[in-house]
């Protein structure tokens, strides 16, 4: 019998993939399943890019690149950066990967040593604590509440900080919950930060385009600049131009940092898709209207996500200022009864009842550290999303 790793034991699988999955299963059974689980636009990517694409596989951009990205990449990168973030990063501080989520793991295994602690707000993504344990840090989860917007405060992150901190990972606009900080905000927990000059920020910006009610992104180099060298700014593609499936995401961070993430990168997977890379340069160049067009339509559907859960008996849903997901409580719902005699004990129990009784496919709040909450993603089409939001207004009223 093949060795399994010890660290396997140490982390657990995507429950956001697993839900997926689950839901794949049930429909492939021939189960009528909505599956309101993952984070993925249901955009086509933009038809300039996918040209770009072509091109690039027509003209024979089929080979190696440099490790960490096409300097002509990292040239479309910078501007980016400058453009809309006022951040001035040179090719040497931009670091390019097979994803936002590979270039994280490649700062996170390049800038921590065994047991250092890294500062994680709950809820959270589900890939932060474990990615952090894969890099031997030991992740310091510090919860936040619906009563703040789910957003970390100065005081809590000042209390949360020992001299093992090394970094805090920092989600704005955030998933699951879609809360997105002021600058005001922000520089509020930049200020304690300035106080701490061993502990860095780990700034995921992947939402960054999609922000409602005329909310303004900012990140947190740009409000602080005497953050800017122990910072990583991390963002991509997949969201704003629904290239998911592309898998490229950048950071701009120290330049002795992003030398070791090639390093990390040049032994695991080497260079991104040449192709990808390509078409990630088309989009960040070129025409950028399909944005605040689809940015609309996901404010239409949150909207009507958030209407229609807030007449759901047992839920109350706030209404997040960012990304594509609502995170409700459904603390009205624990400790009831389903129509076949079952207790509710936790949200586990409430999205298993959702997807069973109804085929509503939901993540759970405590895989992402905070609960009794589940999380809905509304990147698919509204008149899916109208229809789930009957089933759970139905299965809620069934409880008893």
């Amino acid at each position: 019998m093949v060795h399994l790793a010890q660290r396997l034991g140490r982390i657990k699988p995507s429950p956001t993939m697993a839900i997926t999955a689950m839901a794949a299963e049930l429909k492939a059974a021939g189960k009528d399943v909505i599956g309101l689980g993952a984070g993925e636009p249901d955009f086509d990517t933009p038809d300039t890019v996918k040209a770009a694409g072509i091109e690039a596989i027509e003209s024979g951009e089929t080979k190696y690149t440099r490790v960490d990205g096409l300097p002509a990449l990292k040239q479309a990168i910078a501007r980016k950066f400058a453009r809309e973030n006022n951040l001035d990063y040179a090719p040497d501080q931009i670091s390019v990967g097979s994803g936002a989520k590979h270039v994280l793991y490649n700062a996170l295994m390049a800038g921590l040593d065994p047991g250092d602690e890294v500062i994680v707000p709950a809820p959270y993504w589900v890939s932060y604590p474990d990615m952090v344990v894969l890099a031997e840090g030991t992740p310091v989860i510090v919860p936040t509440s619906a009563a703040d917007g789910f957003k970390l405060g100065p005081e809590a992150l000042a209390a949360a900080i020992t001299p093992r901190t090394r970094w805090l990972m920092f989600n704005s606009p955030s998933n699951p919950t879609g809360a997105a900080y002021t600058r005001d905000e922000m520089a509020a927990i930049a200020d304690v930060l300035v106080d701490h000059p061993h502990v860095g920020v780990l700034a995921d910006d992947i939402y960054e385009h999609l922000v409602y009610d005329d909310f303004r992104f900012h990140t947190m180099a740009e409000v602080e600049p005497r953050l800017f060298e122990r910072t990583v700014t991390i963002n991509g593609v997949s969201k704003a131009y629904a290239m998911t499936g592309w898998r490229i995401g950048f950071a701009g961070g120290p330049a002795d940092l992003i030398k070791g993430m090639a390093k990390i990168q040049s032994q695991s997977t080497s260079n991104p898709s040449s192709i990808s890379q390509h078409a990630a340069m088309a989009a960040l160049d070129g025409p950028q209207n399909s944005i605040p067009e689809r940015r609309a339509v996901f404010q239409e559907r949150r909207d009507l996500v958030v209407g229609m859960l807030n007449q759901a008996d047992g839920i109350e849903c706030a209404t997040p200022e960012g990304a594509f997901y609502v995170y409700p409580s459904c603390a009205g719902m624990i400790g009831r009864t389903t129509p076949g005699g079952e207790t509710l004990g936790n949200d586990e129990d409430v999205a298993r009842y959702l997807l069973e009784a109804e085929g509503v496919a939901v993540v759970f709040g405590a895989a992402f550290g905070l609960e009794p909450y589940f999380r809905i993603s509304y990147a698919t089409s509204t008149e899916a999303l109208e229809e789930a939001c009957v089933r759970i207004q139905r299965a809620a009223g069934a409880l008893s």
